[in-house]
């Protein structure tokens, strides 16, 4: 059997001291231990995107991460996007443009949307479907999903944190 670790870590801005199991999983942290349920769990293969967090400023799947290895990290999840102007600005595109139906994906979509456009505030399509691809969706196809990320994109972020004008 094996004992607990205690980790520290941030999570949406607040510092957190857990204790897990070494085997367990970010997304069973997230949603088991600290009954985040925004973070979906969708294939546990890492195919799906439905778990996507970020970490350290990278988007992963959280199902693929130990929950361990959040130790010294800082996380966030959908819920950490709430207080985001930009990302509720972007919630809402996805509203509007009809790209939400049972909304499984979403989430990670969001998640994955909002990282993207922080570097790529204004993404062609191409881009925004190559930013999204690990990111599944079975009831709209991805259409208005590009759209509305690129709305979000136009209406929302300034210029790129790569751009060098």
């Amino acid at each position: 059997m094996s004992a607990n670790v205690e980790i520290d870590f941030t999570l949406n801005g607040v510092g957190r001291r857990v204790s897990v199991t070494p085997g367990m999983s970010a997304l069973s942290l997230l949603r088991d231990v600290l009954d985040l349920t925004g973070t979906k769990y969708g294939c546990g293969e890492g195919e799906c995107g439905a778990c996507t967090i970020r970490v350290d400023g990278v988007t992963v799947n959280s199902c693929l991460m130990f929950a361990v290895d959040c130790d010294g990290r800082e996380v966030v999840t959908i819920e950490g996007l709430a207080s985001d102007p930009r990302a509720q600005r972007l919630q809402q595109k996805f509203v509007e443009h009809g790209a939400v139906q049972c909304g499984f994906c979403t989430p990670g979509l969001v998640v994955q949307a909002n990282h993207l456009l922080e570097a790529h505030p204004h993404p062609d399509a191409a881009q925004v479907q190559r930013g999204i691809e690990g990111n599944l969706c079975r009831c709209t196809g991805y259409k208005k999903i590009v759209e509305a990320i690129q709305e979000s994109g136009r209406d929302n972020w300034g210029q790129s944190k790569f751009d060098r004008s």
